[in-house]
């Protein structure tokens, strides 16, 4: 088997973030089914807002899939145009965020107000964090493939995108649907 190091590196790392966001969303499961009182809490986040961010971010995960797409044909530039794209999307995902939690704070829904609360700061806070490293290190791989430099960094950070994502697919329902 020859897996590049730099895509072994991204699998080692997401797969320790599997644990993380694992057992996250394991304790919040069990907290969720003994205590009742979590879906009235549930009840006051915006289911809207939680899909639009969920749209942004799944279209986000387009432009990193076409952002490989044109490495893969050694066009850089396009790539980097297409990561910019993706870096966008997750700015784009951090603003409404932090109008959503400005909003609830506001309200009276801090991470000490309830469990639920506690967990749904703290769940949310930690993938947001993720979404920020993630655009940080897009930024960095868009500028070297806009010189049309170590290209096999493109699909790299794609990958981790795509958990980002698929980690806010399961955090969307348990947050903003099961109510």
């Amino acid at each position: 088997m020859n897996i590049p190091t730099g895509r072994l590196a991204v699998w080692w790392v997401l797969v320790s973030e599997i644990v993380i966001f694992g057992g996250l969303l394991a304790s919040y499961l069990m907290n969720r089914l003994t205590h009742a009182d979590w879906a009235d809490q549930a009840a006051h986040t915006n289911t809207w807002i939680g899909a639009f961010n969920t749209l942004v971010l799944l279209t986000s995960s387009l432009s990193a899939v076409l952002a490989h797409q044109a490495a893969e044909k050694g066009d850089g530039p396009k790539a980097a145009r297409l990561l910019w794209l993706t870096v966008l999307g997750g700015a784009t995902f951090l603003v409404v965020k932090s109008f959503e939690w400005t909003h609830e704070i506001r309200e009276g829904f801090t991470i000490t107000s309830s469990g639920f609360w506690s967990y749904y700061y703290t769940a949310a806070g930690l993938h947001a964090f993720h979404v920020l490293c993630g655009m940080i290190l897009m930024i960095w791989v868009a500028s070297t493939a806009a010189k049309n430099q170590e290209l096999h960094r493109v699909e790299n950070i794609g990958i981790y995108w795509h958990f980002v994502d698929i980690v806010w697919i399961f955090l969307f329902p348990l947050l903003y649907i099961a109510k």
